[in-house]
């Protein structure tokens, strides 16, 4: 019987930001036109906001929230490592990288012997000349893959009435999507190197906005897109997922990757700051062992909150759900100018 591990952490790219650049996102917005007068005055945001913001942009804040990001992706290393695992699957979501106008599956397991990754190539687009590691924007990952895993789990999803898409190969030139390359590059944040065999399963959290704003983050084209997979659905996929691997002879982690609400998906926020409040009652929910709740959750409510991303952590929970694990609280790092808060858990047998 295979035995489990469960993370939860976020993929964020600002992390890779220098730490003057961690308001990247919110200054682009104030920037773009959309945000109502009134709403980029800092005088008229919330107290907490103004403090992150002060009299530097964020600048001193974002070393602070990076350092706490990075000490809780180190604390979950550290539980990774001891569980050794044989390989990890990583729940991530897709934003114009892989997926586009061809195909938008609502999940996909990767299959890959192995994949190359160019992750510092995307700084371009956020007009930062270098990442946190000060390492070349052409430098490159090696991910080995774990195709008899993949296919292992594809195969049992597929009996269990999952219809399951896979894939042997990636299509982005950059190798996989941020979601995925970003969360190795993290829990390798200090370079101590990183030889886990990688299985990437795409879930598509951005749904109704992923072609019509290309990923989330560009301006509103045409019409909305066809909504991603249900919390529900999740849910139960990631319990299909556990009772798959249960089933295997591998030790394996599952990690879900993402921030919660995203200010950039926010509407009633007029999109400069994520909705705290449903951030928090998420939290709670799951600190408190309640996180089965998230599968009665509706895709309006996510959108509505900007929580698009929460299916990989709420896929995971359907997992930990089914094996019966409460979380292990590392951090929650509550913010509101650096996009989104991000939650680290562990969820230990």
């Amino acid at each position: 019987m295979g035995e489990i591990l469960g993370l939860g952490v976020t993929h964020y790219p600002g992390l890779m930001f220098p730490d003057t650049a961690m308001t990247t996102f919110l200054q682009r917005t104030l920037a773009s036109g959309r945000v109502p007068e009134a709403r980029r005055d800092p005088a008229t945001w919330p107290a907490p906001m103004r403090a992150e913001w002060a009299n530097d942009k964020g600048a001193a804040a974002g070393a602070v929230h990076k350092k706490r990001c990075f000490d809780a992706f180190r604390a979950v290393r550290r539980v990774l490592d001891d569980f050794a695992p044989d390989f990890v699957v990583i729940w991530g979501d897709d934003q114009y990288e892989n997926f586009k106008e061809e195909i938008i599956p609502p999940f996909c397991v990767f299959a890959a012997p192995e994949i190359v990754c160019s992750p510092f190539k995307r700084m371009t687009a956020f007009n930062q000349p270098e990442n946190h590691w000060h390492e070349p924007n052409d430098t490159t990952f090696t991910l080995k893959g774990h195709p008899a895993g993949a296919k292992h789990l594809v195969t049992e999803l597929l009996n269990a009435g999952v219809d399951m898409p896979y894939a042997y190969s990636v299509r982005y030139e950059n190798g996989l999507a941020h979601a995925f390359i970003n969360t190795v590059l993290y829990l390798d944040v200090d370079r101590k190197g990183w030889t886990y065999p990688v299985v990437p399963f795409h879930v598509n959290c951005y749904g109704s906005v992923v072609i019509q704003r290309r990923g989330g983050g560009g301006t509103p084209t045409g019409e909305m897109d066809p909504p991603g997979p249900t919390p529900a659905r999740c849910f139960d996929v990631g319990a299909a997922t556990a009772r798959a691997l249960k089933n295997s002879p591998w030790r394996v982690a599952l990690i879900g990757s993402s921030s919660w609400s995203h200010a950039f998906l926010t509407t009633k926020t007029h999109w400069i700051e994520p909705d705290v409040a449903s951030d928090r009652a998420r939290f709670e929910e799951l600190r408190d062992g309640r996180y089965a709740r998230w599968r009665e959750l509706s895709t309006a409510q996510l959108e509505d909150a900007g929580q698009q991303e929460m299916l990989n952590w709420i896929t995971l929970a359907g997992a930990m759900h089914e094996l019966g694990r409460k979380a292990e609280i590392v951090d929650y790092v509550e913010s509101y100018v650096f996009n989104s808060d991000k939650c680290f858990a562990v969820f230990r047998a």
